[in-house]
Formats: structure tokens, sequence, C-alpha cells
């Protein structure tokens, strides 16, 4: 093993421990009725205390590691959620907050809904729930930042849903 290919194995470690222990999030609604919106807020206050994980909420995609989805995707919506998740530096991952996000919801089947998050952008973790309860959002933090630990996305992983939305 050459001198070179063990700095970058720790190089590699460094950044997988620095992604896991204190990535930044941002929030998006895609347009639902803002209960997963109370509740993640709910997450931020010192009883539930989320920062307690490194988690910081960022205002700005560039400068974001998470990208925490509520509401199901309108047609209003789409564009603006793709070009919210091309803006975010890689590795990125996303969070589907509520059964909006999951699968539409109660909007499920309306006119202007596309249905859930992953038919635009892939999804790394699913948090059910109308609105889910903050130890729920914190649960699926926590899971995300133990698959940001063990390496298990590879960035450029499609579900099966965007696949097919993507197929002309």
């Amino acid at each position: 093993m050459s001198m070179e290919s063990i700095w970058q194995a720790a190089l590699a470690e460094i950044k997988t421990w620095a992604r896991a222990n204190s990535p930044w999030a941002v929030h998006f609604n895609s347009g639902s009725c803002n209960g997963c919106d109370i509740e993640i807020l709910a997450t931020l206050t010192p009883r539930y205390d989320l920062e307690r994980f490194g988690i910081k909420m960022q205002g700005s995609p560039r400068h974001a590691d998470i990208l925490i989805c509520t509401g199901p995707v309108t047609r209003q919506a789409r564009e603006r959620l793709r070009r919210i998740y091309e803006q975010m530096p890689a590795p990125k991952y996303v969070i589907a907050v509520g059964s909006c996000a999951i699968s539409g919801g109660a909007f499920y089947d309306c006119y202007n809904v596309e249905g859930g998050i992953d038919r635009v952008i892939p999804v790394d973790v699913y948090v059910p729930g109308c609105p889910p309860r903050p130890e729920a959002i914190i649960d699926g933090m926590v899971k995300l930042l133990q698959q940001i630990q063990e390496g298990k996305r590879a960035e450029g992983d499609v579900s099966p849903q965007l696949q097919e939305a993507q197929t002309p």
C-alpha cells in the first residue's frame, strides 16, 4: 500500500465523519397543509433538540447536505424542487416527511398533484405520518446519519419511480 493511498483513505474517513457529525439541512414545502412544517420546527425546539445530532437548518440549498421535503409534488412546485435539489452540493440526501411527501397523501389524485417526492428526486429516508411526530422526524434523521456513516447510498442512485418519470 502506497503512502498516497493511505492518505486518501484517511481523508475519505475524515470526510465521512464530518458529513455524519455536522450535516446542514434545508427545508422545502412543495404544497402541503403546513402540519409537517410545524412538526419540523418543533424538532428544533429545546424539548426535542435536533441540533444535538449536529444538524443545523440552513436557508440556502447551496450550503445544505440534506433536503427535508414536505407536501405532495404539485405541477407548480416540480421544477422548483428539482432546481433546489440540483443546487445542492454532492453528496446530497433527501428526507420525505409526511404521507403527502411519500405518496401524495390527502391530495392524491388531485388534478395538479404529481405524487410523492420520489417521482421527481431520489429519496433516502421516508418518515410516515400525517403529520409525523417530532420523535419520528428525529428517528428518520438518525437513520439518515447512520446511512451516511456507513456510506450506503452512492451519488447517482435513482429510485425506480424516478427512472419511470425521467424516461420520455
